[in-house]
């Protein structure tokens, strides 16, 4: 996301920024900071004594070996200072005490950024400074300024080819597409949702083509903005396969950006941010849903930028704080005010408000968004919370209420009422004469009673919402694909969203029997090894306060656990798409722990990016070899059972 230059952050690093900031240089908590902390603060706010994301404290770009880490002190890597054997034996890995850390780092860590050329003191790595060496001074400084934005856009390009590539194949109406792609043509020639005959599909695919659609209204139960976005596909390239899954394919690239820029802004680290849009660009489910006319991926893009939007107010919200400390870039230390921090106006903060304006995109895309409104709301104000802590508020939690709660609830509930009510203008713009406008219009009308200062489109509307809402949690009937989401992580029902068995001549088939499938299912060794690191993460928040592993699990746990109260519901693995960033984001956050502290051994930092790499590897070979049944392609027979690897997946 942007607004990098809000921090205020000096320069320094390199290209990659992999080295300052990686979560595997988590030892500090920031005890030996002045000011503003309040023991046992709310683990979301990350707030320890020292502060919240601090340098120093629970991985900001400082937490590299502590005080001493360079002069012989306790520590130095040779272990050789003062202190018990233990805290030796961690020195010499890299983990050390923490050091004095300025109050506007402790607000808001500095970006990675780049160094200038020959400055080789300010790389972090020898590889770093052995690159800078052989590239011309004016390059290396416009790479250094660009990496941020570099990095993440050549991994997003990427992740397009691949969701691009022979978008339209199958040439088919796969799953629910026989709904959403035909809903978002209707939208877009009646501003609300039709029936079409039963056999519309083959009219649709036959050429030449017949469009069926009737103005006879539809009862549909999900909101309009996913197939609104559908539809603007449906619009530029007309309704045929391409058509219907281009905007999809256009979301789903731009997630992989965007989820690079977060974990960039999260970490602070343009290679872990790198890292993170890789594995999000060869995810399988994610890959499937990006070329599917279905609304999960939709949802999943809104979320996704509700959550970098808020990540970018927090760090805008602190540098404001900081500035009001006079704790600024060019000085950054200053002492914590209880005046200031408890009554400062933390003024206009449009990107919360455009979180609003997510929120309230992804809640009119499928009501699942409701539950991330509420987390989301919760996280935001927890970590206004942590910065007028650490700005020294005696009494945090009363200054939160006093001046940021309002506005906090202003931009994230009653902007997301609006954009949800604001996403059915096509259907209140419809006739309300009976039989002629959207489904349940007329609705008002015919039952004149009840609540009549309410205006009728609104009661029509409520009408039309409660309806839905008993569709949905009494929709019991079984599924083949269905699934329990005690089982989504292991990956234990996928979706088989298109399936055939092209005999030999048939669809490029050269042997007796063949297979062509599109299976919604996750990466496997991506998902398996995700389990693991939310098991780090759920360390990370609960015994080191680590607010960015608590974020990541309030994201994962928003768009997964409320599918617990559902669970005698039929429901599909295809529904965790919304929170695979998050589980993408958790697992970039244990590599960065592999790859160890910048300050630790070569040989250990050697070791864990070995390990690191070998992971990544790993996954994206498991991409490659599911890669023919993620998109429909021809098999042997043999090689499509060879893939299923249970008997569930089949």
């Amino acid at each position: 996301m942007s607004g990098d230059k809000a921090t205020g952050a000096p320069a320094g690093g390199d290209p990659t920024g992999g080295g300052a900031g990686t979560p595997g240089a988590l030892p500090a908590d920031g005890r030996a900071a002045s000011g503003g902390g309040a023991p046992g603060g709310a683990l979301l706010t990350g707030e320890r004594s020292g502060g919240a994301g601090a340098p120093g404290a629970d991985g900001g770009p400082g937490t590299d070996g502590g005080p001493g880490a360079e002069d012989g002190g306790p520590g130095a890597e040779d272990g050789g200072g003062p202190g018990p054997a233990w805290r030796r034996a961690l020195a010499r890995h890299g983990y050390s005490g923490p050091d004095r850390v300025p109050l506007r780092h402790r607000l808001v860590p500095p970006m990675p950024g780049g160094a200038p050329a020959g400055d080789a003191a300010a790389l972090p790595s020898s590889g770093a400074a052995l690159l800078a060496a052989r590239i011309p001074p004016g390059l290396w400084l416009w790479l250094c300024r660009w990496s941020g934005w570099l990095g993440p856009l050549a991994v997003a390009l990427f992740a397009g080819v691949l969701r691009f590539a022979d978008l339209g194949s199958p040439n088919a109406v796969i799953f629910d597409e026989t709904y959403y792609a035909k809903d978002a043509w209707s939208l877009l020639h009646l501003g609300y949702e039709a029936n079409w005959p039963e056999d519309a599909n083959k009219d649709i695919i036959a050429s030449p083509q017949t469009v069926p659609l009737s103005s006879q209204a539809a009862y549909v139960v999900h909101p309009p903005v996913g197939k609104w976005v559908i539809a603007l596909g449906e619009w530029a390239f007309g309704l045929h396969p391409f058509g219907w899954r281009f905007a999809t394919a256009v979301l789903g690239t731009l997630s992989v950006l965007m989820v690079a820029r977060i974990a960039r802004r999260l970490l602070r680290s343009t290679l872990l941010g790198c890292t993170a849009g890789l594995l999000l660009a060869v995810d399988g489910l994610h890959f499937v849903m990006s070329r599917t006319a279905l609304l999960d991926l939709v949802a999943m893009f809104w979320v996704l930028a509700a959550f970098g939007l808020l990540l970018v107010d927090r760090d805008r919200t602190r540098a404001r704080i900081a500035d009001a400390l006079g704790a600024t870039a060019d000085h950054p230390d200053a002492d914590p005010d209880a005046a200031v921090a408890a009554r400062l106006n933390l003024g206009w903060r449009p990107y919360r408000l455009l979180a609003g304006v997510s929120l309230g995109l992804a809640c009119a895309t499928k009501w699942s968004g409701l539950y991330v409104v509420a987390a989301f709301g919760v996280m935001a104000v927890l970590w206004d919370l942590g910065a007028r802590r650490t700005a020294g508020a005696r009494r945090p939690l009363l200054s939160v209420l006093r001046r940021d709660a309002l506005p906090a609830f202003a931009s994230l509930v009653v902007v997301t009422v609006g954009v949800y009510l604001a996403s059915w203008a096509g259907w209140f713009a419809s006739s309300a004469a009976p039989g002629k406008g959207g489904y349940y219009r007329d609705w008002a009308s015919q039952h004149p009673g009840g609540a009549t200062w309410v205006p009728g489109p609104l009661r029509s509307l409520w009408h039309y919402h409660s309806e839905v809402y008993g569709f949905h949690v009494n929709l019991h009937s079984p599924h083949t694909y269905q699934s329990n989401p005690w089982s989504w992580l292991v990956l234990g029902r996928p979706v088989s969203f298109f399936y055939e068995s092209p005999k030999r001549g048939e669809a490029g088939c050269r042997v007796q029997e063949c297979a062509r499938e599109v299976l919604g299912i996750g990466t496997p060794l991506l998902w398996w090894a995700g389990l693991v690191a939310l098991v780090y993460c759920l360390y990370r928040w609960a015994l080191r306060r680590d607010w960015r592993a608590g974020a990541v699990l309030c994201g994962l746990a928003a768009g997964y656990l409320p599918w617990f109260l559902y669970q005698d519901r039929t429901i599909f693995l295809f529904y965790a798409v919304i929170f695979v960033p998050f589980l993408v984001l958790a697992l970039t956050m244990m590599i960065g722990a592999m790859v160890g502290p910048p300050r630790a051994s070569r040989e250990r930092r050697m070791a864990g990016g070995v390990v690191a790499g070998l992971l990544v590897l790993a996954i994206a070979w498991n991409f490659l070899y599911f890669y023919p049944i993620f998109t429909g392609q021809t098999l042997p027979m043999d090689d499509w059972r060879d893939r299923m690897w249970f008997n569930a997946w089949i």
